[in-house]
């Protein structure tokens, strides 16, 4: 359950987005209330945390808000609504946001009513009649009638965004009119959800495993090392318990009765490190689920495991030698969090499923002792170049990505190398943010391809990559002085 202590930390991070706002339009932004600071960073939190979109200068053109816009820019078009559209041309999902920003920490659950303040755009949108409609609002509706009315299959969804701290529930009879009249899926976000996404170094992570010898297999780099690395077969029960929040649990490793890990959730903090962060649009993998509930015992032929990385591993010989205890010191789930999200959430689907499933379900797990960050950074990189993950996230994590960031950082400029970076220091104040994916269309440019900077992203960081970030191929000094 979501506390005062989630409030004022969202509300912290709202204002530092509120700070970047400035930054970005060069200007003060005259504000009614200082509360409102808060508020209209938190529009641009979200957006970037839902959509993936890092740069602010590619936030903007997206919310509709008439407040926003008469504040930040002097236009005063209504928004009947809708605070925000992001159409997704990738996932074909047409994405409307209605935000509710409460000034003051409360209890309560989000009110339905919200979701019914969009029912005049969609209307207009299933009428095609958008007389009524102007600005932003206007534009986005003749888009998306274009779109709905092509060959390609697109959804409506709408997230009601508020930093309350109950979500609706979607099963009402009011949203599954929404459903039914509009085919319009409702995603609620409350406090609860966006304080697992909020991007803050967690404090170090421990659990303790114990498990048979012949379920592990030791690694070392080479025979003079005694740093050991480990390759275990786990249960997906006991997985859940050393990756649950629930500190206590984390470090039982005697548990015998797994249905007191119902009640809990999963540690979202050991994500921090995953080369895709905390993904808002990563959908419960049925595949998986599938596999689960048919076929426990066959989960870890089907699937590759998870990839943790830890600060320290300690072992210890127990029961004349015949199992092993597993001490992991501050670790991290650099791959396989989909797999991890799944479980957890199959096991919150009933509380049978724990003994009914899980306890006949195990999983590879491999777990390395990174002693430096870089190194946990290439495990990361490698160990995910192999699934569908985009190769400007799987670069993210390259040692020239990092290093570039530590010296942006130094001259008060955050580089956004993935969702929701604000920077590496809390209270530092940064003059600029810049994505690395806008860093690289830039530097492109610079070295002679302006044509092809604007229109091949993509390519910049597969197969120009080596050419624009190689070593001696730019100047950060020079790329400060033109920023």
């Amino acid at each position: 359950m979501a506390t005062v202590l989630d409030f004022k930390i969202l509300n912290n991070k709202c204002r530092t987005y509120f700070g970047m706002l400035e930054t970005e339009l060069r200007r003060k932004i005259s504000v009614p209330t200082e509360k409102h600071k808060e508020r209209f960073g938190f529009y641009l939190f979200v957006l970037e945390s839902v959509c993936g979109i890092k740069d602010i200068s590619d936030i903007l053109p997206l919310i509709c808000d008439q407040e926003f816009n008469s504040v930040a820019f002097d236009c005063k078009d209504e928004d009947w609504g809708v605070d925000a559209v992001f159409i997704d041309d990738e996932e074909k999902y047409i994405n409307l946001f209605n935000f509710k920003f409460r000034e003051s920490f409360n209890d309560r659950q989000q009110s339905v009513n919200e979701t019914f303040l969009t029912t005049k755009f969609t209307n207009a949108i299933i009428t095609g009649d958008t007389s009524d409609l102007t600005g932003k609002l206007g534009d986005f509706s003749k888009e998306i009638i274009n779109e709905i009315k092509s060959n390609e299959i697109w959804k409506l969804r709408l997230y009601v965004v508020s930093n309350e701290a109950k979500e609706i529930d979607v099963n009402t009879p009011e949203i599954r009119q929404l459903k039914d009249l509009y085919d319009l899926e409702v995603v609620p976000m409350a406090l609860d959800s966006l304080a697992k996404i909020m991007s803050i170094r967690p404090a170090p992570i421990d659990a303790v495993i114990h498990v048979d010898k012949d379920s592990i297999l030791p690694f070392t780099e080479n025979s003079l090392s005694s740093s050991k690395s480990y390759v275990i077969r786990l249960s997906a029960s006991d997985l859940i318990r050393i990756t649950c929040n629930n500190k206590s649990y984390r470090e039982n490793y005697r548990m015998e009765d797994y249905s007191e890990l119902y009640e809990t959730e999963m540690e979202y903090n050991l994500l921090f490190d995953n080369v895709r962060g905390f993904i808002t649009k990563s959908k419960f993998n049925v595949n998986l689920s599938k596999t689960l509930r048919d076929e426990p015992s066959k989960f870890f032929m089907y699937n590759n495991g998870l990839t943790l990385t830890a600060n320290d591993i300690i072992s210890e010989d127990t029961n004349a030698k015949q199992k092993i205890k597993i001490t992991i010191k501050d670790f991290q789930v650099v791959n396989g969090g989909q797999t991890l999200r799944t479980l957890h959430s199959f096991k919150q689907q009933d509380k049978d499923n724990i003994h009914l499933y899980l306890s006949n379900c195990e999983l590879l797990l491999r777990v390395f002792k990174t002693s430096t960050g870089s190194v946990r950074n290439r495990i990361a990189e490698y160990t995910n170049s192999q699934n569908a993950i985009s190769s400007i996230d799987l670069k993210s994590l390259s040692i020239e990505q990092i290093q570039i960031e530590q010296y942006l950082d130094e001259h008060n400029i955050i580089y956004a190398r993935k969702i929701g970076d604000t920077g590496l220091s809390p209270t530092k104040e940064y003059i600029h943010k810049i994505s690395m994916e806008k860093f690289g269309q830039i530097l492109f440019a610079i070295q002679g391809s302006p044509e092809k900077a604007s229109n091949q992203k993509k390519h910049i960081f597969e197969k120009y990559y080596d050419m624009v970030f190689g070593e001696n191929k730019f100047d950060l000094l020079t790329f400060i002085k033109i920023g």
